[in-house]
């Protein structure tokens, strides 16, 4: 049996919630604790010390030393109860400490918690079907003092978990009996009061007091391990629950708002919502403003609720300021709602090596870590974009993508387009990547070093040498030059040699940029082109469907790959190859494909091809020859004659066999590509026969009608 205990005073917040800062603030204020007890991992003490240099929102972030992988993250707003405690702490002298589970027992820990939800049950006690509005008018819009507000918490949630008490978790009571052994601790070693800050759930089991010798028994058994953390800079964004934080509130950006001003709150906010309105162009004036405002109070006192909280401000927004349509909604949604603002770690907080290497070159390269999508055109003949480059290159291959490489938008030799988000997530990554080097520079050789040390195939080995020389480091170079000869020495398969081909042609064609001798890349792509399209026609012989549709895609690139980085001579060779692919027994889709490139480029006439498609009972080769050609089909009048043509000189069951082909030809073309086919046929733009016949106007009736079908 247990018995109520006498002990702290206890603060039973909501993470994240502006009016339980408040109150936490203002108890302390009240109470002026000699120590406070917060909830959060105790391995994070040694960085409360830094609290003077962060600007919120940030996030501890903690791992294991062995497996860097295995981390996890406690963010702080400045709305969050927990960050005024520690701002409480740090401006007034008071020693503060961590008192929930250690990390090296809980991370990795993803078991359910077996928890209800508390403040659901008491939404709904009050006749709320909303647990965020009960919370907010109880909580966020309370005058209350402080500790009678607590003390009305804690009432209520003993009630809770006494009519739910067989539902709580192994994890949670192992929680709470490491939080009651550390205030027995401190109890014994402080002298004047002690404020417990946690979540509102934890205070009933903190109100009681189990015998010390149940809750050793409790934490019997738990994991050692080594911790390692920092400080990093945390956002709105990642805050919210739809990021999927399990702590996450809906409207960070609100609770900013509601935290910043206690006073004209709705007024103020729709000034804010014009404001970004207008700044994409948006009607929004200040007439508009003022009426939402009064709609906004009105819906809460015909609610009966004691300010106007989030739902009536949205709901007169998309009235008042948005017209009914939703979209500018969500504009304002993002933009004020979840809200957008980054945090900040000043200079001294401890980081790994790595991590103070990549700020230092972000702030040489003047490239900022903005949670906002961003374009970045690159010119490689300027010192800082290569820079640039490099950069984003190298933690790309670190496993830090903060940039993607946008090549939709190619702008030449010595451009580049980048797009740029970065996600506060990405300090995992970068304390994992800390395993292979001090320096962004080291690391990623290091790594590059060994994906070419392991590399088996010559894919990968051409994959490994196109980033190594993006990256411009050389000894990386070297070692993915030797791993692409010695894969190339033992493949055997034509398709695996052709399908290096692309990276191998971007590397040739960059490569001077980047201080890589490109001849002696190009001397690898033509011996890889040469041993290829020797094999390439045996290679597509007597294959299922699925390899042919590797084939059809490799014979694609590796075109393309000696159209950008061959010579002369082996660009003959490559023809020479798709001439033996289209005369050998093989699988249609390639042979269809090798066609239609050879027809595109002169080396086939319209008749050759005409001819092929007359002999053609293949779906696979209609298929190989018309796959990706939409546009051409509607711009080329070439091949729009070709395979008119073709159907036109069809007769009877040919013809009629010959429209399932076609039909499954064109199955990728996308609606707007056939109804732009249908409207050409339509509208009697249908090029003239190739030879000089009269139109069988019969034939050509009939033709139309089928097309007219088949496109609609």
């Amino acid at each position: 049996m247990t018995e109520p205990d006498a002990g702290p005073v206890l603060l039973g917040i909501r993470h994240h919630g502006p009016g339980s800062a408040r109150m936490v603030k203002r108890a302390l204020e009240q109470t002026r604790p000699a120590l406070i007890l917060i909830e959060g991992p105790p391995e994070a003490d040694a960085l409360l010390e830094h609290v003077h240099a962060l600007t919120p929102p940030v996030a501890i972030l903690l791992h294991d030393e062995a497996d860097p992988e295995n981390a996890a993250f406690w963010p702080f707003a400045e709305f969050s109860p927990e960050w005024q405690a520690l701002r409480y702490a740090d401006e007034n002298g008071v020693q503060a400490r961590f008192f929930d589970l250690p990390a090296a027992a809980s991370i990795g820990d993803d078991g359910p918690s077996g928890n209800v939800d508390p403040i659901g049950l008491l939404a709904e006690a009050a006749g709320f079907d909303d647990p965020e509005r009960w919370w907010e008018d109880v909580v966020e819009h309370s005058a209350s003092d402080p500790i009678d507000l607590a003390n009305a918490i804690a009432e209520a949630m003993v009630a809770v978990r006494k009519e739910f008490e067989d539902e709580v978790g192994e994890r949670t009571l192992r929680r709470e009996a490491f939080m009651r052994q550390t205030i027995r601790k401190a109890r014994k070693e402080t002298d004047g009061p002690i404020v417990v800050v946690c979540g509102a759930w934890h205070v009933p089991a903190l109100l009681t007091k189990p015998t010390v010798t149940s809750d050793t028994a409790l934490l019997k058994g738990m994991r050692r391990r080594r911790i390692s953390g920092t400080w990093v800079p945390w956002s709105h964004g990642q805050l919210a629950a739809e990021s999927g934080y399990g702590a996450g509130v809906d409207s960070p950006g609100w609770y900013a708002h509601l935290w910043q001003h206690q006073d004209d709150v709705v007024p103020r906010w729709f000034a804010k919502a014009a404001a970004v309105l207008r700044a994409e162009d948006l009607p929004a004036s200040t007439a508009s403003a003022v009426e939402a405002v009064r709609l906004a109070e009105t819906l809460a006192a015909l609610r009966e609720r004691p300010s106007a909280g989030l739902s009536e401000v949205s709901e007169a927004a998309l009235a008042v300021l948005c017209g009914g349509d939703e979209v500018p909604l969500q504009l304002v949604h993002r933009k004020l709602v979840v809200g957008e603002r980054l945090g900040e770690v000043g200079e001294a907080v401890p980081r790994s090596p790595l991590a103070a290497d990549l700020q230092r070159l972000q702030r040489k390269l003047r490239l900022a870590a903005d949670v906002q999508p961003k374009q970045l055109k690159l010119d490689l003949r300027k010192d800082t974009d290569r820079e640039r480059s490099k950069l984003l290159q190298r933690l790309e291959v670190l496993g830090v993508p903060w940039g993607k490489p946008d090549r939709s938008n190619s702008l030449g030799t010595f451009a580049e387009v980048w797009q740029l988000r970065w996600d506060p997530i990405f300090a995992v990554s970068v304390a994992v990547a800390a395993r292979h080097g001090t320096t962004v520079h080291t690391a990623a050789e290091n790594v590059l070093t060994q994906a070419a040390q392991d590399a088996t195939r010559v894919a990968d080995a051409a994959a490994t040498l196109s980033k190594s020389v993006g990256c411009e480091l050389p000894a990386a170079v070297n070692e993915a030059r030797n791993a692409l000869d010695r894969c190339a020495a033992m493949a055997t398969d034509a398709l695996e040699l052709l399908a290096a081909l692309p990276d191998l042609a971007r590397t040739v064609r960059y490569g001077s940029v980047r201080g890589t001798d490109p001849e002696l890349l190009r001397v690898a792509l033509h011996g890889l082109l040469t041993r290829g399209a020797v094999g390439l026609p045996l290679a597509c012989r007597n294959v299922d469907d699925e390899t042919a549709e590797h084939a059809m895609s490799v014979v694609d690139g590796a075109h393309e790959a000696t159209r950008l980085a061959a010579d002369e001579d082996h660009q003959k060779t490559w023809w020479r190859a798709l001439h033996a692919l289209v005369k050998a027994e093989a699988h249609g889709l390639p042979t269809g494909r090798a066609t239609r490139l050879l027809w595109e480029a002169g080396e086939l006439t319209s008749d050759d091809v005409a001819a092929r498609l007359h002999r053609s009972v293949a779906t696979a080769f209609v298929a190989g020859f018309l796959r990706g050609s939409a546009t051409l089909l509607a711009a080329d009048p070439r091949l729009f004659g070709l395979i008119d043509e073709w159907l036109s000189g069809l007769r009877g069951a040919a013809f009629d066999d010959a429209l399932p082909l076609l039909r499954r030809a064109i199955t990728d073309f996308t609606p707007a590509e056939r109804r732009l086919l249908g409207e050409r046929v339509v509208a009697g733009e249908t090029p003239q026969p190739t030879s000089d016949d009269e139109w069988d106007l019969e034939i050509a009736e009939r033709l139309a009608a089928h097309v007219r079908s088949l496109l609609a």
